[in-house]
């Protein structure tokens, strides 16, 4: 038996102007600031002897794959991305950007949404992904309709209650 696993399907290369500054700040402070400083301590914690036994290189020396693996990433990721700008047209339709209150229709509990790109959600925001489930059944309904999604814990169904792009 292999460990070989498709690769994970392409996520939308879409993004808030926000996000986009967010991540091109990200970039900047691993490049110019975390990763100098790292091969500062790198460099000290080879210079001490025994690499072998020495945990301080070991650990510089794994903080620094991580760095370079997130940078490798952000560089090839940013110029892929489109800053989705401006707003829609009509104001109660769910597009890319859009704050969404839903309300559950089985328990009436109520939740707020934020559709972002799959580069910037937070769940302590709530801020999903357009590549979500939720998200794609909500995507293109109005103020008011009813839809279904598959979510993890089976399929439930939603109304939307307000929407608004100001946040």
């Amino acid at each position: 038996m292999s460990r070989w696993r498709p690769p994970a399907p392409r996520s939308t290369a879409i993004i808030t102007r926000d996000g986009f500054e967010r991540l091109k700040a990200e970039l900047d402070h691993l490049w110019h600031t975390l990763r100098p400083d790292v091969v500062k301590a790198l460099a000290a914690a080879a210079a001490e002897g025994d690499r072998s036994e020495n945990a301080e290189y070991t650990y510089r020396k794994k903080q620094l794959g991580e760095i370079d693996r997130r940078v490798r990433y952000l560089s090839k990721r940013i110029p892929s991305l489109k800053v989705a700008e401006g707003r829609p047209a009509d104001g109660e339709v769910v597009f890319f950007g859009a704050w969404v209150e839903l309300e559950n229709v089985a328990s009436g509990d109520s939740h707020r949404y934020r559709i972002v790109g799959p580069d910037e959600t937070d769940a302590r925001l709530g801020w999903i992904s357009i590549d979500s489930p939720l998200a794609q059944a909500m995507l293109k309904k109005r103020l008011d309709d009813e839809f279904e999604a598959q979510l993890p814990g089976g399929r439930c169904g939603f109304a939307i209650v307000a929407v608004s792009y100001d946040g």
